[in-house]
């Protein structure tokens, strides 16, 4: 049995650049246990698999896979990416301007645009969940330690706090992105304070970017689901937005530009609008592989 795979690079505007993504299309004779060992074999922080949708209000179901086998979910650059596949290669009928599609992931809808000059498509929008503010992490010793930190690291305007679009995530503030990038996190102590505080992975940021256009810059982990570092993830970049909104660190309305991936050698932007509850991540992608993978 042959299977078609394509390789995209998300939140990119070049190749080589963004954070890459597996994509499995027409992927309903898979079962779960094959498709994480395809994702194993395509060994990317995600893999998505595109099947029919379950919901007959819905246009296509996706499920996303991380390398070790986890099974991750929310609206990020698992999904953009998988809709950028889906526009560039004909699966969608596109018009001018904007075209808007429903999505299924895990047990939730979600809105997607995806925006085109003629039928060549421009951006994908996603809508995320709306917001919800967790806990604050009350062990921050522990915390700096597992990232390889110091305490006077951290920067005390803006709480530690797990924050969710769709996936909870640990917004770590710290002074400036020479400390981003200093951070060395030993992965097993970090999962322990990830778990003791409700989140699955972990946003470190400083509002000290490298660029005059962007608010934030960022590194992520995720040992919890078995990723070292992710290059562009847009299920942290929607909470860290509604943090910043919800501090009046930027205006309710406005679309934060959030770099990522720079220590990575895979610079990335996550464009977010916050308006109220409503949550919108956009970006681009290139297509970078296509391939076949052989399974018996």
């Amino acid at each position: 049995m042959h299977i078609p795979f394509y390789f995209v690079d998300v939140f990119a505007e070049t190749p080589l650049t963004g954070n890459p993504l597996a994509i499995v299309p027409h992927a309903e004779l898979l079962d779960e246990v094959t498709m994480g060992r395809i994702a194993a074999e395509l060994n990317q922080a995600e893999s998505t698999f595109i099947m029919p949708a379950t919901d007959k209000s819905a246009h296509w179901r996706l499920r996303s896979f991380t390398a070790s086998g986890y099974e991750v979910f929310g609206a990020g650059h698992n999904s953009l990416g998988a809709w950028w596949w889906l526009a560039e290669s004909g699966e969608l009928k596109l018009s001018d301007g904007s075209n808007r599609f429903i999505q299924e992931i895990g047990d939730t809808l979600l809105p997607v645009e995806v925006r085109c000059e003629g039928h060549q498509p421009l951006s994908v929008v996603l809508t995320q969940s709306s917001p919800q503010f967790g806990g604050v992490c009350e062990d921050l010793p522990e915390l700096v330690g597992a990232l390889g930190l110091e305490i006077d690291d951290l920067s005390h305007s803006l709480p530690v706090q797990v924050v969710s679009t769709g996936a909870e995530h640990l917004l770590v503030p710290v002074r400036n992105r020479e400390a981003v990038a200093r951070a060395h996190p030993d992965a097993q102590r970090l999962a322990k304070v990830l778990k003791a505080a409700g989140g699955e992975g972990c946003y470190l940021y400083s509002l000290d970017p490298v660029l005059p256009s962007s608010t934030a810059h960022t590194r992520f982990f995720n040992p919890t689901v078995g990723i070292v570092e992710d290059s562009a993830t847009g299920t942290a970049a929607g909470p860290l937005a509604c943090l910043l909104v919800s501090h009046g660190i930027v205006d309710d309305g406005s679309t934060v530009a959030i770099e990522q991936g720079y220590e990575m050698k895979r610079p990335s932007i996550l464009h977010v609008r916050v308006q109220g509850k409503e949550v919108e991540l956009s970006g681009r992608g290139v297509i970078v592989i296509d391939g076949r993978l052989r399974i018996e």
